[in-house]
């Protein structure tokens, strides 16, 4: 399996006022046309996180665990409905209230994509796609901070996506110290 390489998606600035549109190969190639995309952090009702681990067929960040729902806004669709789209095909939820947290740029060597972040609390059945993920399940807090920062420590495995890390230290992390 692969990304479509030729779907489109919209280029925004950073307010996100669309601006343009490009292919994902587009976006993703070193481009860094900024485009966007929404982030679901799912909570249980212990406080545990659910994280999914990315495809080894990703063209970014295979194999990591990442932010439970994650995807790029179609050309032409809102950040509510990619969300709800993207929430229903990844872990086959549909009767969720998220929670609006923000949004920022992320920026990396290949993309730049503005972030759309948003939380929920749900303690129902979770089906991740077989087609789109490698699984998923909660973690603790303490496994969180435990996995976190590992980049570039000595035999160290990354474990999670580096946006993760980022994001959850600056939107959950930081706000419960």
């Amino acid at each position: 399996m692969k990304d479509n390489q030729e779907e489109f998606f919209p280029i925004v600035d950073e307010e996100g006022t669309v601006t343009g549109r490009a292919t994902r190969g587009e976006c993703h190639n070193g481009s860094r046309l900024l485009h966007p995309v929404v982030h679901l952090h799912v909570f249980n009702s212990r406080g545990d996180v659910y994280l999914q681990k990315r495809p080894l067929w990703k063209d970014i960040q295979p194999g990591k665990w990442d932010t439970a729902v994650g995807g790029h806004l179609d050309y032409g669709e809102t950040p509510e409905e990619a969300l709800r789209r993207e929430v229903r095909e990844e872990l086959g939820i549909t009767d969720f209230e998220p929670q609006y947290m923000g949004k920022y740029v992320f920026d990396s060597k290949r993309e730049r994509e503005l972030v759309y972040v948003n939380r929920t609390t749900y303690d129902g059945e979770i089906a991740p796609s077989k087609d789109e993920l490698d699984g998923g399940r909660f973690w603790t807090m303490q496994e969180i901070r435990a996995a976190m920062g590992r980049a570039g420590q000595p035999d160290a495995t990354e474990l999670l996506t580096p946006n993760f890390e980022q994001e959850f230290q600056r939107f959950f992390l930081e706000k419960s110290l």
